[in-house]
């Protein structure tokens, strides 16, 4: 599970540096709809693989 997890993690940072590259409406500070959800799902998915990580170590 924690390999599938880092790789959906990772995957969902790829999406959305792909669409923050293309995108002319997303800045550092403000994000389109579409760039919005996918900055969201990045982040969740890397909180939950770093709090996997923590979980793993105690």
């Amino acid at each position: 599970m924690p390999e599938d997890l880092y790789t959906r993690y990772q995957a969902a940072h790829t999406a959305y540096r792909t669409h923050r590259a293309t995108c002319t409406s997303c800045t550092d500070t403000s994000r389109c709809r579409t760039g919005q959800q996918l900055y969201e799902r990045f982040t969740a998915l890397q909180d939950a693989y770093l709090n996997r990580l923590r979980q793993q170590r105690r």
